[in-house]
Parts: structure tokens; C-alpha cells; sequence
């Protein structure tokens, strides 16, 4: 039997085994052996250094030293494109890599499309913070409110970011945990937002009470392996029970208030946004996948949004209350 057929045959093994999970390319022993083989050729003994003689062939810029690529992580990532085009050659599906597609780096970052979409997002929040602060007075309702919204939002975009750029345990820990505050900060901003004439003391209890429910689901999630069906599961809990109190309170001022309807219009938008999330396809170009689209989507339906905003946040009632609902309503999921 010639050495190719018996690496046929291997990597065939190994892709009926991964099977179980998405066909993942890290399961099969074509890409095990490949890692094994490099980082004893190449890498220092803790898998940190490029050894002299490789230091030409990987030629790593400024921009892959800054974002820490050790020599193991190169091994990993070059692995992973020649058992893609081993997966290509024999018509087998693109495998996936440790529960990922394939990305082609880019400046040092795994996932350039996602934080470069995830960056536009923290400037469409910032941008909106400012032109409110500019438009609304420090003493009218909500304002602080809005503003502990938006700088949780912006906090959640820069780790976004960050996780996309490189992903450590730390980083994916951190993204988890911050895009949760932000739908947990949605929640709190509607429970607020229709208890803002009750007593500063039930406030005050009741904003005490989700600050310590996140800082222990936060402990948690630091705590021992991450649960990714968990917290999944506890995401969607609390995006629906926001989105259902939004459509409450649309149901009891539909009579009053009129732009009701865009909040309705909105998340019939962001729902159409978030089938991105259910899509699971190899990155167009090995660079844009459904979760990148899914960051992308978001822009443009921010954009759309405050555009109906003739004068917003300015005056009482109504037009202060809408610019709150719509900062609210563009990342309640």
C-alpha cells in the first residue's frame, strides 16, 4: 500500500470519528500528526519560540508578534489549511476546527471580518452616546440610565473585538460574559423604564438585585469549564423575557403613543437579523461567515433606525422616551 492511500485511509478514519461533532478537522489523525510533527521540528520545547532555522518560512509581521502567535499556534494554524485542502482534494466537506470554521488571518486577527464589524458597532454606540449628551439635559429622565446602557454596550463591543482577534480562554470569557450584560442591561433598562415613577428606594433595590445576579452568573461562568449550552440557554431566557416586557408595554400605549409601531418594525428587523446566527456555512472567501453577517446586520439596522428620528431625545415625553427605547432596542438581543 503506497504512503498516500495509507494517508487516505487515516484521514478518511479520522473524519468518520469526528463526524460526531461537525467533522471537526482537529479530530482527524491527519491533523494531529501534521501539529505533532511541526512543533517538534520547528517549535521550542514549550511551543512559545519559532526555532532559528524556521524563523524564514513563517516570517510572522509586527501585527502576529502583537497578537502573541507562538510557534504552536502557527503549527496549529498551517495544519489547519493542509488538512482543509486534504478535506478539498478528496471532495470531503470543509471540516471545522475546534467547534470553527477556517479563517485566513489577517493583520494578526483570526476573525478579521467580526472585529472589524464588531469595531463599526462600537462606533455607531459611541456616536449615539455623544449626540444624545449633546441633546438631552443632564437632568431630564433616564439619563443616567441611557448612559449606564450605552457604556455597557460599548464595553461589550470592544471585548467583541478582542475575542475575535485572538482567542484565549480569557478573551472568549470575557466576550461571553460582557455581550450577556448587555442583555441583561436591556432587561434592566425596561423594568426601569416602566418603574421610573416608583420610589427611588424600589429602584434602588431592584438594580441591586441585577447587579449581583451578574456579578455571581459572571463568578460562575469564571468558574471551571464553560458551559456553552448553558449559557446559551440563559441568553435566549433573558432576550425573550426583554422582548416580551417591549411588546407589553407597546400593547398598553399603542393608544397614546404612536411610534409603538417602530418599535414593533424594529424587532421584526432584528429577528429577520439574528437568522444570520442559524446559518452555518464555511467563511465566504475564508473570511466572511454567518456570524460576521450577523455583526454586519446590526449596523445598518442602527442606521435605519435613528434616521426616523427627527429631533430626538429632545423636549418631554415621547421624544425623549423614544431616543431610550431605540439605543435599547438595538442590542435587546
Amino acid at each position: 500500500m503506497s504512503s498516500r492511500s495509507l494517508s487516505a485511509i487515516v484521514l478518511l478514519l479520522g473524519a468518520l470519528i469526528a463526524a460526531c461533532d461537525a467533522s471537526n478537522g482537529d479530530r482527524t489523525q491527519f491533523f494531529h500528526n501534521c501539529r505533532q510533527n511541526c512543533e517538534r521540528t520547528n517549535c521550542s520545547a514549550d511551543g512559545l519560540e519559532i526555532q532559528e532555522q524556521a524563523v524564514k518560512f513563517y516570517q510572522q509581521s509586527v501585527f502576529d508578534r502583537l497578537f502573541q502567535w507562538s510557534c504552536a499556534d502557527e503549527c496549529q494554524y498551517g495544519c489547519m489549511w493542509r488538512t482543509v485542502l486534504a478535506f478539498f482534494e478528496r471532495g470531503w466537506p470543509i471540516p471545522q476546527f475546534y467547534g470553527k470554521w477556517p479563517f485566513l488571518r489577517l493583520l494578526g486577527m483570526q476573525e478579521p471580518a467580526s472585529v472589524i464589524f464588531s469595531c463599526i458597532n462600537f462606533i455607531v454606540h459611541l456616536r449615539m452616546l455623544r449626540k444624545f449628551r449633546r441633546e438631552v439635559r443632564p437632568d431630564s429622565p433616564c439619563y443616567m440610565l441611557t448612559h449606564i446602557f450605552a457604556v455597557t454596550s460599548l464595553n461589550g463591543w470592544i471585548w467583541s473585538a478582542i475575542f475575535h482577534t485572538r482567542d484565549f480562554p480569557l478573551t472568549e470569557l470575557l466576550d461571553y460574559a460582557f455581550a450577556y450584560s448587555i442583555i441583561l442591561c436591556s432587561l434592566y433598562v425596561m423594568v426601569m423604564r416602566m418603574l421610573h415613577r416608583y420610589s427611588l428606594f424600589l429602584r434602588g433595590v431592584i438594580s441591586l438585585a441585577f447587579l449581583s445576579y451578574y456579578i455571581n452568573y459572571f463568578a460562575y461562568l469564571s468558574v471551571g469549564r464553560f458551559n456553552y449550552a448553558f449559557n446559551m440557554m440563559v441568553n435566549v431566557a433573558t432576550g425573550v423575557i426583554a422582548a416580551v416586557g417591549w411588546f407589553v408595554w407597546c400593547h398598553f400605549v399603542r393608544n397614546r403613543r404612536p411610534y409603538f409601531k417602530r418599535i414593533l418594525r424594529f424587532y421584526i428587523l432584528m429577528a429577520l437579523a439574528m437568522s444570520l446566527e442559524l446559518l452555518d456555512f464555511p467563511p465566504i472567501l475564508w473570511i466572511l461567515d454567518a456570524h460576521a453577517l450577523w455583526h454586519l446586520a446590526t449596523v445598518p439596522l442602527a442606521s435605519l433606525y435613528y434616521e426616523g428620528l427627527s429631533d430626538p431625545a429632545k423636549g418631554e415625553g415621547c421624544g425623549r422616551r423614544l431616543f431610550i427605547l431605540q439605543l435599547v432596542l438595538f442590542k435587546t438581543f
